[in-house]
């Protein structure tokens, strides 16, 4: 029997990569302890670590309206979450169960969308969002029809679903399932991975969102967390260090938890399949 040494100096180097990759994140968490003096002064304050980080939390719930944009953007990014996760889910039973003209030719379109960056269509889809009213009646409608569309989820499921064997389609026929009984009872069950990979995906990118809420111009009680991390630093002409900070760790806290709760099913999805 062959022992396996300890890789000693494997396990210290990652250790080392690990700590330089959490250097930005644990500044972060440093700065966000200071005032506004002390995040001017030169050098600045680094040890030990000031007591200001309450103050600060407190100054955008309490002054920013932090909490309402916090809740506002989880409920967008959820939304988003499940209603895209569901349609692609649906496109990806279509391109791979059913037969119908130009198949091959919608799903290479669908692909092609993954090359077009967002910010071409900012201006038209801001024209018809506003022409539909959302923005001033219907905010939410404004921040989550726009992605609802998924091409990364539609290759992720279809992808998904052609590794399923055939023969569980044929069982679900002979026992006279349709296509949503098929896939809400069997196919499900069987992709909580990838569903899982999806979800973080969107939430995080939805989390994220700045430009589109900037460009349809909503109102400061509708905006999402990012414009209002934006707007909460700005102390008359100077930027507080110590507040941007504190607002960009408290931002930084749901999208990590929601990370941490699906990272198995996250790591899962996007495994390489190993022969055994």
């Amino acid at each position: 029997m062959t022992l396996h040494r300890p890789r000693y100096a494997v396990h210290a180097a990652l250790i080392v990569i690990c700590l330089v990759l959490a250097c930005p994140a644990l500044y972060a968490l440093q700065v966000s302890t200071l005032t506004l003096e002390e995040a001017f002064t030169v050098p600045p304050k680094l040890f030990p670590p000031s007591t200001d980080f309450y103050s600060n939390v407190s100054s955008l719930f309490e002054d920013q309206n932090f909490g309402h944009l916090l809740l506002n953007t989880f409920n967008v990014s959820m939304l988003v979450v499940i209603v895209k996760t569901l349609f692609a889910m649906l496109a990806g039973l279509a391109f791979v169960y059913f037969d119908f003209p130009g198949k091959w030719l919608l799903f290479f379109f669908i692909l092609l969308t993954l090359l077009m960056p967002t910010e071409l269509i900012l201006l038209p889809l801001s024209a018809l969002v506003s022409q539909l009213g959302w923005v001033r009646q219907d905010p939410q409608l404004a921040l989550t029809i726009p992605f609802l569309a998924s091409a990364v989820g539609t290759f992720l499921f279809r992808q998904h679903f052609n590794n399923i064997p055939r023969e569980l389609v044929e069982a679900a026929q002979l026992d006279g399932a349709g296509p949503l009984r098929f896939l809400f009872l069997v196919l499900l069950p069987m992709s909580w991975n990838v569903i899982g990979a999806h979800a973080i995906i969107q939430f995080i990118s939805m989390w994220h969102q700045y430009a589109w809420p900037v460009f349809i111009g909503l109102r400061p009680e509708d905006q999402m967390i990012q414009v209002g991390v934006r707007k909460a630093v700005i102390v008359g002409t100077q930027t507080d260090f110590g507040l941007l900070m504190a607002a960009g760790v408290v931002a930084s806290i749901p999208p990590l938890v929601f990370f941490v709760l699906l990272q198995k099913q996250f790591m899962s999805g996007f495994a390489l399949a190993r022969d055994k």
